[in-house]
């Protein structure tokens, strides 16, 4: 059974074992939480090269050997040989999480398909089952969550941060929290200024 978490991985070390387009896709998912990345491949793509000479990643140009594991919370083995791939996942020391792109069920974790709005993140996975089902399922879920999502989610988190910091009473902090997730405040134009409002009749029912 796969237990879905989602793992804070800015600024640890993940390595990226083969240098090929499988290998670039998983290195951008990982740029872009913030990973410090390093690939070990003789050769790279093009985007990869030029990723290494920016400095966005470090690279190895040889052979996989066993040491490239060292200091890496996650490792990705995503060479075309299988048996490459295999020695990865053996070479891991226990604490680390390998995801082989081959072999998703030899694999510590799996990289679901992901849909984004801002911070909004929805991850659907088949556990390997079906890739090709999960990207459906999230083409799907970008039509029910558009790009008002966005700015809607953005107007969650600091309403959120205002609210635990002005009110006292925990009815009144579950009762404004529950109001402002409702679907008439993600279709409101003037949601800051109801806000405010709402925020300012519950810290006078506070006072009384």
């Amino acid at each position: 059974m796969i237990y879905p978490i989602n793992v804070q991985i800015r600024d640890r070390n993940v390595v990226v074992i083969g240098g090929g387009r499988v290998a670039q896709r998983k290195v951008y998912g990982l740029l872009d939480a913030g990973a410090k990345v390093k690939v070990v491949s003789p050769e790279l793509t093009s985007e990869l090269l030029r990723l290494s000479e920016i400095g966005e990643i470090s690279w190895r140009p040889e052979p996989y050997a066993k040491e490239d594991l060292e200091g890496a919370l996650l490792i990705v083995a995503a060479t075309n040989d299988g048996e490459t791939n295999l020695a990865v996942k053996r070479d891991a020391a226990p604490y680390q999480l390998v995801n082989l792109a081959d072999h998703p069920e030899e694999s510590d974790f799996q990289v679901p398909s992901v849909m984004k709005r801002g911070t909004l993140t929805i991850a659907v996975s088949t556990s390997g089952a079906s890739p090709v089902l999960a990207k459906k399922i999230c083409r799907q879920l970008e039509q029910m969550f558009d790009e008002q999502y966005e700015s809607y989610v953005e107007f969650l988190a600091s309403s959120r941060k205002e609210i635990k910091a002005t009110v006292k009473d925990e009815t009144v902090r579950r009762k404004l929290l529950s109001t402002i997730a409702d679907e008439s405040f993600l279709k409101e134009p003037y949601r800051e200024e109801r806000f405010a409002r709402l925020l300012e009749e519950a810290i006078s029912e506070e006072g009384r």
